[in-house]
């Protein structure tokens, strides 16, 4: 009676003691019909000693017999472990002994004995697993895939660093009938039962890409990382924003290319939402390139193949669609004649915080003029308009008539040069003083002076 197990490793053949053993070849048989061992993992790996698997969880506490299983799907209560089979001519002495993992009697837990974990021995002579772990058959084909088993690294505790799984098990033989109870999945397993975080048992660590792909890779994550880095400091919504499919980039305008201009000749091929020739922030020149949105992407893309290369203002223009994401967070300058658009929903389309987030807000560090909103933000290039002349006018005219005032209370504290004339001295005012420094009359300070 066999049971053929197909690991990653390669297959292994079991012949089962079921004239020996035939409680525990019986557990064995039927936990292999329920699937219970498919893509379960060698969790415990000890090099020429042996390698252990059955537990679901890969922790080496998990497992339980086929009629505790039974039990538990019906609701019923039933011990989790049988009685060991120990039988005194079967040994662990060829190496491919597959033997019972017998768990210990814990106080408060039960008695201790035979769940669904097993082991396989890697060497010869281990005697001294005889009478502690009950031997129920042996492996008769598969032994390079014990060699292959026996040479595979592990860590401390030794589980292996890539996952060796039990892929699938196929009954050669079984005498046994079912219990009663027993229900066989419709379907077989297609995930591993526990939570790995090792190397997939199908993935190699050492493989690599061909040049192309591994440089397109390469771009593909300094890319993501750039994305990330923009959105840390506030020029990207998000690091997976994505450009929008219904706005233009239209570039070689002539400079004498008006706004309303280019939104009259594009507006045939449907609704224009915004359109506006960006232009430079000191002097307000045309920068000879705009930003045209239309209502429906379709409108876009008919503008994009019809307007190619067309000429306007003696110029041929180029467009193309448009890989800005200033958009998604206001306009494309911060020139106040547009305001603020409404959100249209989406995530980049948040009305409070910022990207969508209501509890986040933009960075200011290179950005100034942020929108009433307190979350969109404009262009470099930003469009001048009358309000800000005047204001900066008024503002320098304060200054002007500061920096007045401070000079003439200056002058004021100040010394100045006595002036005399014939009847004594002025005052820094320019005023006749008719007192001596003591108060005294003019006359009362000669007639003192005489005596």
């Amino acid at each position: 009676m066999s049971v053929l197990l197909e690991t990653s490793l390669g297959d292994l053949v079991i012949d089962l003691e079921v004239d020996a053993c035939p409680k525990t070849c019986q557990n064995f048989l039927k936990l292999c019909k329920v699937y219970y061992y498919n893509l379960n993992a060698f969790f415990n790996v000890s090099k020429d000693f042996l390698a252990q698997s059955g537990d679901p969880t890969a922790t080496g506490t998990g497992g339980e017999s086929i009629w505790s299983l039974i039990a538990s799907q019906q609701g019923k209560q039933e011990p989790r472990y049988f009685s060991p089979e120990f039988i005194p001519h079967l040994k662990h002495k060829a190496k491919g002994t597959v033997s019972m993992a017998v768990a210990p009697s814990v106080e408060g837990q039960g008695e201790g004995g035979c769940g669904s974990q097993f082991f396989v021995t890697l060497a010869d002579e281990i005697d001294y697993l005889d009478g502690k772990h009950a031997v129920f058959g042996h492996v008769v084909e598969g032994l390079d895939t014990l060699d292959k088993l026996n040479d595979i690294f592990v860590d401390q505790e030794g589980r292996p660093l890539k996952d060796v799984r039990i892929r699938h098990v196929e009954i050669l033989d079984d005498p046994f009938e079912d219990p009663l109870g027993l229900v066989v999945p419709e379907s077989i397993p297609t995930r591993p039962p526990d939570n790995s975080t090792r190397i997939a048992e199908d993935e190699d660590p050492l493989a690599t890409l061909p040049e192309e792909e591994a440089e397109a890779e390469r771009r593909k994550q300094a890319a993501r990382a750039s994305a990330l880095t923009l959105e840390m400091v506030g020029d990207l919504p998000f690091a997976n924003v994505r450009p929008p499919e219904n706005v233009l980039f239209v570039c070689k305008l002539n400079p004498a290319t008006r706004d309303e201009d280019l939104e009259l000749i594009f507006s045939r091929f449907g609704s224009i939402m915004s359109c506006q020739v960006i232009r430079d922030k000191k002097t307000g020149d045309s920068l000879q390139y705009a930003f045209i949105e239309f209502d429906k992407r379709e409108d876009a893309e008919q503008a994009y193949f019809k307007m190619q290369n067309v000429l306007i203002d003696e110029r041929r223009i180029w467009v193309d669609f448009s890989q800005s994401v200033a958009r998604l967070n206001g306009g494309w300058s911060n020139n106040p004649k547009m305001g603020p658009r409404p959100a249209r929903g989406g995530r980049g389309h948040g009305g409070g915080g910022f990207g969508g987030v209501d509890d986040l807000e933009p960075t200011r560090r290179y950005r100034e003029g942020y929108g009433a909103d307190g979350g969109r933000y404009g262009m470099v290039f930003d469009v001048p308009d009358d309000r800000h002349s005047k204001r900066r006018s008024q503002s320098k005219e304060r200054m002007v008539r500061r920096d007045l005032s401070r000079e003439r209370r200056r002058r004021s504290r100040s010394p100045q040069p006595r002036d005399r004339g014939r009847d004594g001295v002025r005052d820094n005012r320019g005023r006749r003083r008719s007192h001596s420094r003591d108060g005294r009359s003019r006359e009362r300070y000669e007639r003192d002076r005489r005596r």
